[in-house]
């Protein structure tokens, strides 16, 4: 299994319209029978991301399947990356983790 971590950096002015995005993105992973979640951090390092969505993933294939087609249609998902990155201050920084059991 693996997972795969956006971590998303906003201004605080911002922080509601991206959890709302992030969890439009949460929705559409479930709905696609993955299991994802909203992390928030509660403390942060200098430069450390402001919000994070994590996805598992049983194979790395279903990553870009997600990116591609994850909230609706491949226009749909488009406009929703075009609005989501509006409000970043930096483009997301990706982990993908393999997770050992």
């Amino acid at each position: 299994m693996y997972l795969a971590r956006f971590s998303y950096d906003v201004l605080p002015v911002n922080r509601r319209r991206a959890i709302d995005f992030i969890r439009r993105e949460v929705e559409a992973a479930r709905s696609n029978g993955l299991n994802a979640r909203l992390l928030i951090p509660l403390t942060r390092g200098q430069g450390g991301a402001a919000l994070q969505f994590e996805v598992e993933l049983t194979n790395l294939d279903q990553l870009d399947q997600f990116r591609s087609h994850g909230v609706g249609s491949d226009q749909e998902t488009g406009d929703w990356m075009h609005a989501f990155s509006e409000i970043l201050l930096t483009p997301p920084m990706v982990e993908i983790l393999r997770v050992n059991p």
